[in-house]
């Protein structure tokens, strides 16, 4: 049962992203900007929500990735984090060049 729960879940979860992605490619500029007030905020609050549970303790380790028997002891990034964390730098940069302002880069950069 629980397994048929996740999996409608998750299917929904991949559809909502799936159909952000493609509205963001697909309309025009006014839509995805109104798409982006409506969407952003939700996609940062739930990506914050998911580093937020993978927090590193004192030692440096993520207590949700490193609490099996046979977890690693030394500090280390965990899988969220890491994951995150190229996620966000590969899509700025694949981001087209001479777009944007370069401030707000440099400030993606610091904040990372």
């Amino acid at each position: 049962m629980s397994s048929e729960v996740f999996g409608h879940l998750r299917k929904s979860l991949h559809d909502h992203l799936c159909d952000v992605t493609n509205l963001a490619s697909t309309v025009d500029d006014r839509t995805v900007a109104r798409l982006a007030r409506a969407e952003l905020p939700r996609l940062v609050t739930a990506l914050r929500a998911l580093l937020e549970e993978h927090k590193p303790d004192q030692s440096g380790r993520c207590p949700t990735c490193r609490s099996g028997p046979f977890s690693r002891r030394l500090p280390a990034p965990c899988r969220a984090y890491l994951a995150a964390h190229l996620s966000l730098a590969v899509a700025e940069d694949e981001r087209p060049t001479g777009t944007g302002d370069r401030r707000y880069t440099q400030r993606l950069h610091r904040v990372g």
